[in-house]
């Protein structure tokens, strides 16, 4: 087949494209208004590519057009969309080609509130390292895979699996097209707030996640009391997981470094002695999670296990050290949730105890932009030396009870911890310019945050190189 991708800088859809890519097929696509990394990703990937929206970057002989949800790209209103209707030819979303595409395979997904990119990525590590060629699709970049989406030629396919909605006219839940024989489930938090209105409104697609797991299916899931509360929607086996001693897997004797060394414990206590050079605790649950799936699901051998943990290098976007030089570290953390920012927060905590932390934070997600997710900013930045924060953006602003930035600089600052705001790369990258060389900075959002990720580490390698020299 020939298949258009609208909007191919999505994560998702330049992983699906990847996939079909692989499977055999022709695969061109187009996108506008993209940033880094996605935007120099899909420019690599050896696509048709083109950076706007024109009925002319449809091939002739095309099939199906592939359209994403964000509302950037114009949805039906889209030229390319409007051209492929001309034509007779079939638009979708990538969930239902992707949920069609699989349907005879035997797929994983991997779902929850945060942890999905992270885990999924490192199953497919581990299952390559081991020889097994098993597809993927992965909603962020990993240094450690070959590319975000692979068709592989084993039957088993790891799906990144997103409980949010398929697009404005389909309320259905993206994973639940993906046929699971088996689901790693991370956690269970309230998030997407402009579409789950409450936690039982975000915890039904959960409950028919769990309800299409056939009976020699297998659920690996965290121990957590939201979790414990649905499990019984789930005919399959279920192992649990988790940091702490529990009915399941666990870790024990954590020591965190620069590679953190921890054992995992199983049933039977059954042991493996396992490093990483992740940071964070909540790294240590990711670990902990996709081994008990694999192992539980005889997929890999532990001395492969072993190998492969030690050698993955996470995922673009979860806690990268950007500069080189620097004194003053800047990591790149992931902040679409209250979770993963937290989560990030807390890592660099505990991996840099003795170093001032300054966060530079975007609220870009519905979540963070809504008024009704205000109480957020009263504890996320518990720690923090400083924070800067920069305006939210204002597409899809109608959909929600938008905050205003002033309201959101009142928030944080009402904890407290010194708050600024800044509007430009120029004003942010001032406001860092006079730090001592002690400190640490963690760059934090799920958008572009002004460019800093590209343009700061080289500012600050050579401002605060001299005190490494010191």
């Amino acid at each position: 087949m020939r298949i258009h991708f609208t909007g191919m800088a999505g994560a998702g859809m330049s992983a699906v494209a990847l996939m079909m890519r692989d499977a055999g097929h022709e695969v061109s696509g187009s996108d506008a208004d993209v940033f880094p990394p996605m935007s120099t990703y899909v420019e690599g990937l050896g696509f048709p590519f083109h950076r706007r929206f024109d009925a002319a970057n449809l091939p002739a002989g095309l099939d199906v057009l592939v359209l994403g949800a964000s509302a950037k790209l114009g949805g039906e209103a889209n030229p390319e969309v409007a051209e492929a209707r001309r034509r007779g030819v079939k638009v979708t979303t990538f969930p239902e080609l992707v949920g069609e595409a699989t349907a005879g395979r035997l797929n994983t997904v991997v779902a929850g509130s945060f942890g999905k990119s992270t885990c999924t990525a490192l199953m497919a590590h581990v299952l390559r390292e081991a020889g097994h060629d098993a597809g993927w699709m992965i909603g962020a970049i990993s240094p450690s895979l070959p590319a975000t989406g692979h068709w592989g030629g084993a039957p088993e396919v790891v799906l990144e699996g997103d409980e949010y909605i398929v697009a404005p006219g389909d309320r259905r839940s993206k994973f639940v097209l993906y046929h699971p024989r088996d689901v790693l489930l991370t956690s269970l938090i309230h998030d997407h707030v402009n579409v789950f209105t409450t936690f039982a409104d975000y915890e039904a697609p959960f409950h028919e996640l769990l309800r299409l797991l056939p009976a020699d299916g297998l659920l690996a899931a965290r121990e957590h009391p939201a979790i414990r509360a649905i499990v019984g929607e789930a005919a399959s086996r279920v192992v649990w997981y988790d940091t702490a001693p529990c009915d399941g897997w666990y870790s024990e004797a954590v020591v965190f470094g620069e590679t953190t060394r921890f054992t995992l414990v199983g049933p039977g206590e059954r042991r493996l002695s396992l490093s990483t050079s992740l940071l964070g605790e909540h790294n240590i649950e990711n670990i902990v999670g996709v081994c008990a799936y694999l192992l539980e699901r005889g997929l890999v051998g532990e001395a492969a296990l072993v190998r492969a943990i030690a050698s993955f290098a996470g995922i673009r976007r979860r806690l990268d050290r950007l500069t080189q030089r620097s004194a003053v570290p800047i990591i790149e953390g992931f902040g679409s949730s209250y979770e993963k920012a937290r989560s990030a927060i807390e890592a660099l905590l505990l991996h840099y105890p003795e170093r001032p932390l300054t966060v530079v934070f975007e609220p870009h997600t519905f979540s963070w932009r809504s008024r009704d997710a205000l109480a957020w900013y009263d504890t996320v930045f518990e720690g923090a030396a400083r924070v800067l924060i920069v305006p939210p953006p204002t597409h899809g602003a109608d959909s929600h009870h938008q905050s205003a930035f002033e309201e959101i600089l009142a928030r944080a600052a009402a904890t407290g911890i010194p708050v600024e705001g800044v509007r430009t790369a120029d004003e942010a990258t001032e406001a860092l310019s006079g730090l001592s060389g002690g400190e640490v900075v963690l760059l934090l959002s799920s958008g572009p945050l002004l460019g800093l990720p590209d343009s700061l580490p080289a500012v600050f390698d050579e401002l605060y190189a001299e005190a490494v020299a010191a």
